[in-house]
């Protein structure tokens, strides 16, 4: 495999960088502090044609390869994680799993308005009962005639008070079924019974917008089942290759900023003589940074690759999801112990990366969650077999000329 950056991903890259350094920079220790999330990003992300990095031109997207998407997050993430949270919700488990699983009349309908940036999707997974649990969930949607009648509750839910569309996932048939009785709908906000509301007082991320979802008596059209009724266990579980993808990717970007905020620090405080980046212990927890920046992007970039060649890839992002997350967590804690004092404050931003770094670490997959995958592949206790839906294969050769 070759993890050389192609002139149009280097030149992606510049691009994202410079949005960062200007957009984000300046304001995230406003935004942190308050709470505030500027859904204004989106805007500016949309201008540049990042809100559909990864989806065919024929949809509305830039029609690039799955790892530029990782690259937007992980320079997105070097300037907060609540921006490339936004956009693992909104391409990684929304607009990805549309392109993967929606029929066409979906994709025109939801998917393209998403990847021009003119809609904002998001997804609807976990509640106050069901986290890792899936299958204790106890959101449900009965058919009554041309509708389903959802009711329920979602909760941790990223761009709860900013999003048109969410991808909710509710339980159609018997409970006892589990997995086999759930499945997957496209919701739109502005529906009546739909009401959502942010959760304050977050550890970190507090910069994005998070919180719950609540669905009283809500019509949804028989056309909005994404998928067939029984598959959302299935879709759930592909959408979270993707967005543990872009969070795996979103990591790599904060142990990028954990090392250069280090070094610059390591070069400006001097003890006993000299700038503390010539003593051995922090030259050690640099060095590990180090490592595990570089060990971590070459996990993201294989599952990007494997994308790209349209291979089922749910072992990989599980490894790079976990070990990325656990890496950055662990950078984010040296970068705190090498500032000292001053790292316990918001003077500098590593306070802010450490409180940032937990978060991945439990959603999309806890490393609880991970570790048993991970070692269930190695005993064959576990395997994969292909879907009978995949994303399209880079580069895309879709004839839907749907602009």
């Amino acid at each position: 495999m070759n993890f050389e950056f192609t002139e149009e991903q280097k030149m992606l890259r510049n691009t994202v960088r410079a949005f960062v350094d200007k957009e984000i920079m300046p304001n995230i220790t406003e935004w942190d502090s308050q709470g505030k999330f500027d859904p204004e990003i989106f805007t500016k992300l949309s201008a540049l044609g990042l809100m559909g990095v990864c989806i065919p031109e024929a949809y509305g997207g830039s029609g690039m390869d799955y790892n530029s998407l990782a690259i937007v997050c992980e320079e997105l993430e070097r300037g907060d994680t609540a921006f490339r949270t936004a956009v693992s919700v909104h391409t990684g488990l929304n607009s990805m799993t549309l392109l993967q699983w929606g029929n066409e009349e979906q994709k025109k309908k939801y998917l393209i308005p998403q990847a021009k940036g003119a809609k904002i999707g998001a997804f609807g997974l976990t509640e106050p009962g069901a986290g890792s649990d899936v299958a204790a969930m106890s959101t449900h949607a009965i058919l009554d005639g041309d509708h389903y009648i959802l009711n329920g509750q979602k909760t941790w839910i990223s761009l709860c008070d900013v999003a048109d569309y969410f991808i909710v996932f509710a339980y159609t048939g018997d409970r006892s079924l589990k997995h086999k009785g759930i499945s997957a709908f496209i919701v739109d906000r502005t529906w009546e019974g739909f009401s959502s509301k942010a959760i304050k007082g977050k550890y970190g991320i507090r910069a994005g917008n998070t919180g719950e979802l609540f669905f009283e008596d809500v019509k949804v059209p028989k056309e909005n089942l994404l998928g067939e009724e029984g598959e959302g266990f299935k879709i759930a579980m592909a959408a979270l290759d993707n967005g543990r993808f872009t969070v795996a990717a979103g990591a790599v970007g904060l142990s990028m900023a954990c090392i250069e905020e280090s070094v610059k620090y390591c070069h400006q405080r001097h003890t006993f003589g000299k700038p503390i980046g010539q003593h051995q212990l922090v030259k050690q927890m640099i060095a590990k940074m180090e490592a595990g920046y570089q060990m971590s992007r070459l996990l993201v970039y294989r599952v990007g690759e494997l994308k790209n060649q349209g291979v089922r890839n749910t072992r990989e992002t599980s490894l790079a999801k976990w070990q990325a997350c656990d890496f950055a967590n662990k950078a984010a804690d040296d970068a705190v112990q090498i500032h000292g004092a001053y790292g316990y404050s918001d003077e500098y931003p590593v306070a802010r990366f450490l409180r940032n770094s937990k978060a991945p670490v439990i959603y999309e997959g806890t490393r609880e969650i991970h570790t048993l995958m991970q070692a269930d592949y190695v005993l064959g206790e576990r395997e994969d077999k292909p879907l009978n839906h995949m994303l399209p294969k880079w580069p895309f050769e879709i004839d839907h000329q749907l602009c």
